[in-house]
Parts: structure tokens; sequence; C-alpha cells
């Protein structure tokens, strides 16, 4: 489970950095700003006319796979947390306690010494 948490976070982490990237290449409504400056001609030069229905269909995809591994994630973290085992502490073995051996009901009579 472990294992898959990892490459999962992997994942997110390739997923955060390309979502920023469309949102970046993507041009502003003023033509200006951050998308002319990280590629937004070059993404138009590329996807031709429908640059805009492209960027925005990666960033809608791009965001609901963030969120779908993002909440995947989440519950999986929950999973793990409730069914860890604590390596620290030592196993705990329920022995049954041993039977005290039962004292006489009744004194036994002392019985003289011989002289």
């Amino acid at each position: 489970m472990n294992i898959l948490l990892w490459i999962l976070t992997f994942v997110l982490i390739v997923v955060s950095l390309f979502l920023i990237f469309v949102v970046l290449m993507q041009k502003a409504k003023s033509d200006g700003g951050m998308g002319a400056a990280m590629g937004g001609g070059m993404a138009e030069a590329t996807f031709g006319a429908d640059t805009t229905n492209v960027l925005s269909k990666a960033t809608i995809n791009a965001s609901i796979l963030f969120f779908i591994l993002a909440f995947a994630l989440y519950l999986g973290r929950i999973y793990q947390q409730k069914h860890a085992v604590a390596a620290d502490a030592l196993p705990t073995i329920a022995a049954p306690a041993a039977a005290a051996p039962a004292a006489p009901a009744t004194p036994a009579p002392a019985t003289p010494k011989a002289p």
C-alpha cells in the first residue's frame, strides 16, 4: 500500500507541474501577461486556430485528474493510518493467569515429637 501511495504522489506532482504550465501557456484576455512570455505564441503556432479550445480542455482534464489523485491520496493515507502497526511497541500476548495452589481448608493437627 505504501508503494502505491508513493507512486500516486509522484503522479500528482507531475500532473501539478503540467497544470501549471498549461495555465501559464494560455493567453490572457488582454493579450499580455505570462501567457505571451511563457510560450503563448508557440502554442498558437502548434495548435493553430483551436489553441484556446485545446488548452482549455487540457486544463479541465488536468484539474479533474489533480482532484481525483488528491482525494485518492487522502483516502489512502487515512486507510494507512487506521491500519498501521506500531513498529516500536512490543506485542501484547494474552496468557491465562496461572491458578494459585489452593490452601488447605482446615489446618492439619500438629504431631508431638517423641523425646
